[in-house]
């Protein structure tokens, strides 16, 4: 089906560069439960972040999926992976930097499904621009995103309040999508092995969630940051920067169900929107 010798050969020669966090997915295992996850199906255009030699590539053009575009950082990779993929009438390829290029198609297809692997230096910002910020929505609302990730970063995306790994990640996260977990992966499942293990994880964006933090994304974030900064410490000694001593904050935050005893990494997503709410509108109701 593909060029796969001369592919070989060509990708062989390669070696994996650190600085853009190379690492070959080589577990058929893992492969096949990243494509099961995504459920792809005939109408689903699919982004594949950094295809690398094209292991998962290869998955990707091998089930329903309608399409499938890549985009690839490293211009000695666009070549193999143009010489493995040039039959395929259902792929396209752009080299570029995912954190700052166009991601759609040039054939105008609109993208529904992401699918990655994803580099461990760029995590954080790729995730801020395929999922969004509290402040600011995504540029594409996708259906679902399947990512291969540190495995650290993806225990605090699913963690849940209480556990030693919910941090303000997790909340600006939770809100703005439903997080799964799917499989560990170990480092002995890639070429050249990380020095960390990973995890992979289903994400499904949830598509108002901009509506309900219009207006309170900013004040949200760094009621976040204060708090989750002494994350050891009681609310009580963490957000007085955020009251003055006109509001009753003992009185609001009762009201909300939570209490000034309680630790950052205690209160779930929903209370936490829900605090800032409150404090917002007893600063404006102070201004007035």
């Amino acid at each position: 089906m593909f060029d796969g010798e001369e592919c070989d050969l060509n990708f062989k020669r390669h070696t994996p560069r650190k600085r853009f966090g190379q690492h070959w997915l080589k577990d058929e295992g893992v492969l096949t439960q990243i494509i099961m996850a995504a459920n792809l199906q005939i109408e689903d255009c699919v982004l594949e972040v950094g295809p690398g030699r094209g292991a998962l590539t290869a998955k990707l053009i091998e089930s329903k999926a309608g399409f499938i575009h890549a985009i690839e950082l490293d211009k000695d990779l666009i070549v193999g992976l143009n010489r493995r993929f040039h039959n395929e009438p259902r792929f396209s390829l752009k080299q570029g930097d995912i954190l700052s290029i166009p991601m759609e198609p040039d054939n105008g297809k609109v993208i529904n499904k992401v699918v990655a692997n994803i580099p461990y230096n760029i995590t954080g910002p790729l995730l801020k621009r395929l999922i969004g910020e509290l402040s600011n929505p995504p540029e594409n609302k996708y259906q679902c995103l399947v990512l291969l990730m540190q495995k650290e970063v993806a225990k605090r995306l699913v963690a849940i309040p209480g556990d030693s790994n919910f941090s303000a990640l997790s909340v600006r996260i939770q809100l703005m999508a439903n997080c799964q977990y799917i499989c560990d992966v170990p480092s002995k499942c890639f070429q050249p092995a990380p020095k960390v293990d990973s995890s992979v994880l289903l994400i499904k964006p949830v598509l108002s969630y901009e509506q309900d933090l219009v207006g309170i994304g900013n004040f949200l974030e760094n009621l976040l940051r204060i708090a989750f900064s002494g994350r050891r410490k009681k609310l009580r000694n963490t957000i007085g920067s955020f009251v003055t001593s006109n509001v009753p904050i003992d009185d609001l935050v009762a009201d909300l169900g939570i209490s000034l005893e309680q630790r950052p990494q205690e209160i779930s997503p929903s209370e936490w929107l829900a605090l800032a709410s409150a404090l917002k509108v007893s600063f404006s109701n102070e201004n007035v």
